[in-house]
């Protein structure tokens, strides 16, 4: 199940861009998707590098970063967790 949609709701969705697009397009379209989607993970790859190489270039240790921002989101997963199960 992704997001809440069960397989029934999927194939109705497909169902219904099959009949508003036609059978001719919908390959058109997902090679539409499929390319920029690969343009936003090459756009962020490259500003992780960007970041990476600017980190370097200070001084700074990147893996030590990488740990201290890791152990961040551990304790921030942990606090939100407790609030999310009193709500």
């Amino acid at each position: 199940m992704i997001l809440f949609i069960s397989g029934a709701e999927i194939v109705f969705i497909f169902m219904i861009v099959l009949l508003v697009f036609g059978a001719n397009r919908i390959p058109e379209i997902a090679r539409t998707l499929a390319k920029g989607i690969q343009q936003v993970k090459n756009a962020s790859r490259d500003f992780r590098q960007e970041i990476e190489k600017s980190a370097e270039a200070q001084g700074l240790d990147t893996k030590e970063l990488k740990k201290e921002v890791g152990d961040l989101k551990k304790e921030f997963d942990d606090i939100a967790g407790t609030v999310k199960r009193r709500l």
